[in-house]
């Protein structure tokens, strides 16, 4: 026995209707407006953050923010970067190069190794600052720290994120 199906009911939409002049007025605003969007977009870039209530925008020196991320799996096979080895590196390569402080994260990470396979595992990351005015001179030590880890546990790389920042201390 065939089955019949109730009639669908259907919604006539009333479209309001522009005069022509309304029209032509509205797509000039809007052309002038996506044209002026771009502009006022890249001039934000170049204007000075506005100050907050507290002042907290001018506080502060300009600094170099420097990220490190440190993977422990060692791809040639040898046993993983202990906790104990990691601080031992610290110890020996990154306070004696910065010795008013670092600061350590435990993290997850992944990332594509040179054959294109993804790699997760347990890493650190260590975050140095230091004045803009130090940058020349703190550049070739980060780059013997990263050499030195790859070297010592044959990584491929060690991630590296430099960022601009205002501190106080």
């Amino acid at each position: 026995m065939p089955t019949i199906e109730p009639p669908v009911p259907t919604l006539k939409l009333r479209v309001p209707t522009m005069k022509p002049r309304a029209r032509i007025a509205a797509l000039g605003a809007a052309f002038v407006l996506a044209a002026a969007t771009p502009v006022a977009a890249y001039a934000a870039l170049d204007d000075p953050p506005a100050a907050t209530p507290s002042g907290a925008v001018d506080r502060g020196k300009p600094y170099v923010e420097t990220r490190l991320f440190f993977g422990t799996e060692r791809p040639d096979g040898g046993p993983p970067v202990t906790e104990k080895r990691f601080l031992a590196f610290v110890d020996r390569q990154i306070t004696p190069r910065f010795p008013s402080g670092l600061t350590i994260h435990d993290g997850r990470g992944q990332w594509r190794d040179q054959n294109g396979t993804i790699e997760r595992e347990r890493s650190y990351e260590v975050i140095l600052l230091y004045p803009t005015s130090e940058a020349p001179t703190q550049d070739p030590r980060i780059e013997r720290i990263r050499t030195a880890y790859e070297r010592k546990y044959a990584q491929e790389s060690v991630a590296r994120a430099d960022a601009p920042a205002r501190v106080d201390f």
